[in-house]
């Protein structure tokens, strides 16, 4: 924990829903945090909930190169997390080029600015479990296996992974800095109003006195909680600074041998831990293509770095169910965020 006391940290992405959870972990263990991102969303925002005293908040495009300048030049970083990002599936259908020019081309700009600093100690890219060709087996895919996506989204972030393993070879050669990427699995938690996304989905449907509807309910996806994955990028970060020999990716998803948790299931657990009748309707919209099953393996994660999930799908579930439930009542959501971060570290894995 004490790691962080006094490190300087760029985290892009900290108006999202991932980023508003990293800043306030990192801020909460010491670290000066410089946050890059686009302006909030409209609507409920987790950033806006938790404030931004804890940050250096600076709002810029990564698609505008001098703008990402002087951000980097500003913040000075010794430590980069890069998650910012066009994130989502459905907005990559009708946004391609978007998605494209700000996942690949703005990481890219980042790193040319970087360049241009005296270098920080350690670079993360956080990438996607989407990265992976998927045959549609629903197997657990592996760091090794072959890169591909169907979708913009899963394509653009496939397309990242080159752009940054060619970086590190052109520019890194050296070592200086440590240049790696993470993929974590379907992140879900509380702050997250994403649109067509599962859980903020539901919750909208709650507030409206509806019943969820669920385009796939049979899919499957490696959910894990914010915080679970969170853990693991920065436990990657600090191992980052040192001597330990690492590979240039690594997965972060639920626990090795865990059952697969189709959307249906999910649904019907949340609302039970919030107390409501469990019951969906299946969508009749025939939307873009999504895979239907999808896993990620975080066996390579656990035998560098030490890193395995604290929490089981109960659990995941159970602090999602709460953070919400504590929204609707209006309760200080900085507070409520925090309880959480300081249950999730009481855990042992």
């Amino acid at each position: 924990m004490s790691f962080w006391t006094g490190k300087r940290v760029l985290l892009t992405g900290h108006t999202g829903f991932k980023g508003a959870w990293a800043a306030r972990w990192l801020a909460q263990r010491g670290a000066l945090v410089t946050g890059l991102a686009l302006p909030p969303e409209p609507g409920p925002n987790l950033s806006m909930l938790l404030g931004e005293a804890h940050l250096t908040s600076h709002l810029a495009d990564l698609r505008d190169p001098l703008a990402v300048d002087r951000v980097v030049a500003a913040a000075e970083p010794e430590f980069v997390l890069h998650m910012a990002a066009q994130p989502l599936v459905r907005r990559s259908y009708a946004e391609p080029v978007a998605t494209f020019a700000t996942n690949v081309m703005g990481t890219l700009h980042l790193l040319d600015a970087l360049q241009r600093l005296a270098r920080p100690r350690a670079v993360l890219v956080i990438t996607s479990d989407k990265v992976y060709e998927n045959d549609g087996s629903g197997r657990a895919y592996t760091e090794g296996d072959r890169l591909g996506g169907h979708d913009p989204y899963s394509a653009s972030k496939a397309a990242t992974e080159i752009a940054v393993a060619s970086w590190r070879r052109s520019f890194c050669a050296d070592g200086i800095p440590r240049l790696m990427t993470a993929r974590g699995g379907n992140v879900i938690g509380g702050g997250d109003w994403s649109k067509d996304r599962l859980i903020p989905d539901i919750i909208r449907a709650l507030t409206a006195g509806e019943l969820p509807v669920l385009r796939n309910p049979a899919s499957t996806r490696p959910w894990q909680h914010v915080l679970e994955c969170l853990d693991g990028y920065l436990t990657l970060l600090q191992a980052m600074a040192g001597d330990t020999p690492l590979p240039d990716a690594l997965n972060f998803g639920p626990a090795e041998g865990a059952e697969p948790v189709s959307v249906g299931t999910l649904t019907n657990c949340l609302l039970s831990a919030m107390g409501r009748t469990p019951a969906f309707a299946k969508g009749t919209e025939t939307g873009p293509h999504e895979m239907a099953l999808l896993g990620i393996s975080s066996e390579l994660a656990r035998d560098v770095l030490g890193w395995q999930p604290r929490l089981d799908a109960g659990q995941t579930i159970g602090l999602t169910a709460d953070w919400y439930a504590a929204w609707a009542r209006g309760q200080d959501m900085a507070a409520v965020t925090d309880h959480q971060i300081a249950l999730y570290e009481d855990i042992h894995p």
